[in-house]
């Protein structure tokens, strides 16, 4: 599988954030940076996004939480020119009591159109950790509950002599292939049942990677599965998180090896071959029979590079 060799940095992506790595093994400091109100906290509420005015990141600091009586812990994301920044999940506050001060909460999708790269790079960190947390209270081994280690990079079950199993349990990242299979002057693109609801919206066909299963295994295995084609040689293009709840979307161009589509109707409503003409005009929203994803979803680039004459 050849790689391209630019790199293209895609919306959820560019997050400036250093990860912390060394000075999440000091409990003690990550108490203190908590507490400290040079600390930056952002919080989300439902996992929407807070925004200001100026359609910037809003963020407040301890004294801000504590006004508000947020009991959630924060979770460390990271260092930003040595400031420690947290995201915090302020759900059980009113959230007209937390836009009183002229943030308001938005979807991470509607953010995603107009947030700056590094914002929403933090923003898929954020959401994507809250989440896991959200659903990972209990130890999938023995039931009991978990509690927050390393700032919340991991969540530990409580020890043997304190009647847990000592797990402990790691945030996940769920890898997508979505690829973008031509054959000379055409492509195909795919309708996913219940998630493409516009009549003209096609896209790339996607699919999660199995277990065991590497790259390339997993663009054939889900191209013949949603559309019946089989495939030739795959090139790597470029991935872009996806934190909706965690995913990490993994673009790749292949060619067709052959032409006959059999889509499974349980997967697609539809898949068809599309003319590189038809794309372009889909590109400049000028095509009356195709329409393709916007600029924020991978999906989009892939479709452009093709169109382009960018992919070998």
């Amino acid at each position: 599988m050849n790689e391209r060799r630019d790199r293209i940095t895609h919306v959820f992506a560019g997050n400036p954030v250093d990860r912390g790595e060394v000075e999440r093994r000091d409990e003690e400091w990550l108490t203190a940076q908590a507490s400290d109100p040079a600390s930056r906290m952002l919080p989300m509420w439902k996992l929407n996004v807070p925004v200001s005015a100026e359609q910037e990141l809003s963020w407040l600091n301890i004294d801000d939480l504590r006004r508000l009586n947020v009991e959630a812990e924060p979770i460390f994301l990271g260092l930003i020119d040595g400031v420690s920044h947290f995201v915090v999940d302020v759900s059980a506050v009113e959230r007209e009591e937390i836009e009183k001060d002229g943030l308001t909460f938005e979807d991470a999708r509607t953010t995603a159109e107009y947030l700056s790269s590094p914002d929403s790079g933090i923003v898929a960190q954020a959401r994507s950790q809250l989440s896991w947390h959200g659903s990972h209270g209990f130890c999938a081994v023995c039931g009991r509950p978990t509690h927050i280690a390393r700032g919340g990079q991991v969540r530990r079950c409580a020890p043997k002599e304190d009647g847990g199993c000592g797990r402990e349990h790691y945030p996940r990242t769920d890898p997508v292939v979505i690829t973008v299979v031509h054959d000379g002057d055409r492509c195909l693109l795919g309708q996913s049942r219940g998630r493409l609801v516009a009549m003209r919206r096609y896209s790339a066909l996607a699919g999660f990677m199995d277990q065991g299963e590497s790259i390339e295994e997993a663009v054939a295995r889900e191209v013949m599965e949603e559309a019946g084609i089989q495939v030739g040689a795959i090139r790597y293009h470029s991935s872009q998180p996806w934190p909706f709840p965690s995913s990490l979307m993994i673009g790749c161009h292949a060619d067709a090896a052959t032409t006959d589509i059999a889509f499974d109707p349980e997967e697609m409503t539809d898949v068809q071959w599309f003319s590189r003409e038809e794309v372009r005009l889909a590109l400049e929203e000028r095509s009356e029979i195709l329409a393709i994803p916007g600029p924020t979803a991978i999906a989009h680039h892939l479709i452009r590079a093709w169109a382009m004459g960018e992919v070998e």
